[in-house]
């Protein structure tokens, strides 16, 4: 009986040793292979042999094969290995678009061969059969480009490359790069790992075969002749060329619209899945209803979207709730975790500025300190009923998440929420109170508005067009023009490049703007009969219209979207050159002439005080400054109020500024004291002459409105440098003098006898 009872206790101490146990490691890569993602996510222990296929050791990208079965194999650690090396990997298993490795160790067991690659069709490695595999395939290059890769000075070469079947990308790893241009059009042989292209979630957008050198492209055919001995083609006739077949099957998708834009694009929805729709369908959709789209997989700046939809509505309510979001968790994209591109979202931020154009309204919000704009788009024109949002208010924006980039391997991108509606702005707090900020902070608030409105106008023009050498051009020339409407370049200089900007893009059209009651600049045909000249007004901000930019083409050329883009361009960039040009040109009038006298202010007398010291000291000259202090100017005001003053002041100056000579300079120092700045005398009696003409300015009575007022003035005169070298110095020294004449004047018309 005690026998039997040890018996069970040690069967009962090994049983629960035997649970406890951690599970032993997975030892062969076929087992690692036949895991499902959820299974792997469990962070599995393996301890495996393989042959490494592919090493770059600067990215750490490591890929490894044992017979048919092969993985990606992450390792955060620069090793010394080359194809053939056989490894002994251990480390854990982990998720994604297929497990792959977390590698803690790899150890170099010895060099042996390369497994023999397996020939693959486009269709096993778009199907991803082939996945981390080496193989060979036939294809001919259509562009190979030299890249440097992050560590210099290694370089690697880019292959685009075309197979029965569709295109697919190639990187070449390469000492010197070899010379790309001897490729192009060649049949080749490659040899290399089978990977795939992912958008920001994950989705597989392409293929991608990793090239450890260039023996491993085998060049079969040459190009019958080089890229640069081809006939030149005529820009307007190279469409003529144009052929394509294509048999992508049409494919059909289900889920709920969260986004329509009639004629341009629908997004579908479908759990943690959504996907872009390119349609021309005007038909009513209702967002929020399931709905079915067919058209054929593409893959369009890196996101995976269905070109040539249609779209049938099943009229079934099926709502998506937003995701409530932050800023880190949009921009967030990974190799692991996926993202919220195209998905439904809601997030919160502050109002920076507004944009309100033709085709799009656009807010920019800030929260936690970055950036990210709203956008509602209304192609068909301005809409009416667009919400007001005060600056600085705190909104709560829904809408469909687009960023900008879709490697799948960057941290953060910036994003962008396209509205569907303006019920999408829920405005969550209005803004805070503000201070009143000076001139010199209201400049530089303009200019980063207007700073960011350009970046972000030009962010939406690439977004919106596919990215081609001419557009990437136009960009250049219009970042190039911003910078010089913020600059010093001449109005005139700046209209002649937006001109010739949009001749450009207009393929050779000519334009030119008509400035309002000014000149006429760009390329105006000098016979403009049998043309057909487009026309857009320079919208101002108040008022009339700036002006007006033309265009003029062919009869036989009917009017285009691109001609009214072109045209809205130009009206945009000229209307923010010249209002630019009019803000600062108001601002310095501001800051040099007082406002109720429009005559010179303290601070432009001191500065041109200063410039005349040093041009007398430098030429041994001499210079008159005269002192005028209003007599009795407060009985004006106590008597007849502020308005009657401030009207005698005008005519004060007035009277006084025709006394003066053209070189002269007349300024308000403050309340009734004024100064005359005399540059060109030849002694102080010429002086003293134009200080008696400015006293005897007041002899004739003012008429300030109903009002009759005798004036009269007290003036000072100071000479350099025979009173002071100095501007603080002669202003006291004519101070002192208009003081000794007022306080003598007073005397004499105290004594006995005096009138």
């Amino acid at each position: 009986m005690k026998r039997s009872i040890a018996a069970v206790a040690i069967f009962l101490g090994w049983a629960c040793a035997a649970w406890s146990a951690t599970p032993a490691p997975l030892t062969t890569l076929r087992a690692i292979h036949a895991l499902t993602n959820a299974e792997a996510n469990q962070d599995q222990q393996v301890a495996f042999e393989a042959t490494v296929t592919y090493y770059r050791g600067y990215e750490q990208t490591l890929f490894v094969q044992d017979g048919d079965a092969a993985i990606y194999v992450a390792y955060p650690t620069d090793l010394k290995l080359v194809p053939g090396d056989r490894v002994l990997v251990r480390g854990k298993t982990q998720g994604s678009f297929n497990p792959f490795v977390n590698a803690d160790s790899v150890t170099l067991l010895r060099h042996g061969a390369l497994p023999k690659p397996e020939p693959a069709s486009f269709d096993q490695m778009i199907r991803a059969e082939t996945d981390c595999k080496l193989v060979t395939v036939h294809a001919i290059i259509r562009a190979a480009d030299r890249e440097l890769g992050p560590v210099a000075p290694v370089h690697y070469m880019r292959l685009q490359l075309l197979m029965d079947g569709g295109y697919f990308d190639a990187n070449v790893d390469s000492g010197d790069a070899g010379d790309p241009e001897s490729l192009l059009d060649a049949e080749v042989e490659l040899t290399g790992v089978a990977s795939e292209e992912f958008d920001s979630k994950m989705h597989e957008t392409g293929i991608l075969l990793h090239v450890q050198s260039l023996s491993d492209v085998k060049i079969i055919h040459h190009a019958d002749s080089g890229p640069w001995s081809l006939p030149a083609t005529p820009m307007d006739r190279v469409i003529t060329v144009f052929h394509m077949t294509d048999s992508t099957p049409r494919i059909l998708v289900h889920g709920t619209i969260t986004y329509y834009l009639p004629g341009s694009a629908v997004v579908l929805q479908d759990g943690a899945k959504s996907i872009w729709i390119k349609t021309l369908t005007n038909e009513p959709l209702r967002i929020g209803n399931a709905a079915d789209a067919t058209g054929f997989p593409d893959n369009h700046d890196g996101f995976l979207t269905l070109e040539h939809g249609e779209v049938r509505d099943t009229l079934t309510p099926a709502p998506v709730t937003p995701t409530v979001a932050t800023w880190e968790s949009l921009a967030r994209k990974g190799f692991i975790s996926a993202g919220h591109h195209y998905d439904l979202v809601s997030i919160e931020g502050q109002v920076v500025t507004e944009v309100q154009e033709a085709s799009l309204d656009e807010l920019v919000l800030a929260t936690d300190g970055k950036l990210f704009s709203a956008i509602y788009r209304h192609p068909d024109g301005p809409v009416p009923a667009s919400k007001v949002i005060p600056l600085g208010s705190t909104v709560r924006v829904t809408g469909i998440c687009v960023q900008e980039n879709a490697n799948p391997f960057i941290a953060q991108v910036p994003f962008n929420i396209l509205l569907r509606n303006y019920d999408d702005i829920v405005v969550v707090a209005p803004p805070s109170l503000l201070n009143n900020r000076n001139l010199i902070l209201l400049i530089g608030v303009l200019l980063i508005v207007v700073f960011l409105v350009s970046v972000r106008g030009w962010a939406i023009e690439r977004r919106v067009r596919r990215q081609t050498a001419t557009m990437a051009l136009i960009e250049h020339r219009r970042s190039r023009i911003l910078e010089n409407i913020s600059g010093t370049r001449p109005l005139s200089e700046i209209v002649e490049q937006i001109a010739e900007l949009v001749s450009f893009r207009l393929r050779g059209a000519p334009c030119w703007c008509q400035i309002a009651d000014g000149a006429q600049l760009g390329n105006c045909p000098p016979k403009l009969k049998g043309l057909r000249v487009a026309r857009r007004d320079i919208p101002g901000c108040t008022g009339p219209a700036l002006g007006t930019v033309f265009a003029a083409f062919d009869q036989l050329v009917p009017p285009s979207a691109v001609e009214q883009e072109a045209l809205s361009m130009a009206d945009g960039l000229i209307a923010l050159a010249i209002e630019t040009r009019r803000l600062y040109s108001d601002l310095l009038r501001r800051s040099e002439f007082d406002l109720l006298t429009d005559i010179h202010n303290r601070f432009s007398l001191e500065r041109y005080l200063e410039e005349q010291i040093a041009k007398a000291r430098q030429n041994a000259g001499i210079f008159g400054l005269i002192y005028i202090d209003l007599d009795e100017f407060k009985q004006v005001n106590d008597r007849y109020g502020h308005l009657i003053g401030d009207l005698y002041l005008q005519e004060a100056a007035l009277r006084m500024k025709h006394q003066l000579r053209s070189v002269d300079m007349l300024a308000r120092l403050g309340g009734d004291e004024f100064a005359a700045l005399v540059p060109v005398v030849r002694n102080r009696s010429k002086v003293e002459e134009i200080a008696r003409r400015l006293e005897r300015s007041f002899d004739a009575p003012f008429t300030v409105g109903e009002h009759s007022l005798k004036g009269s003035a007290s003036v000072g005169i100071a000479i350099y440098p025979e009173d002071a070298t100095t501007a603080d110095g002669l202003l006291s020294a004519a101070d002192a003098a208009m003081y000794l004449a007022k306080h003598s004047r007073l005397e004499f018309a105290t004594q006995p006898g005096a009138r």
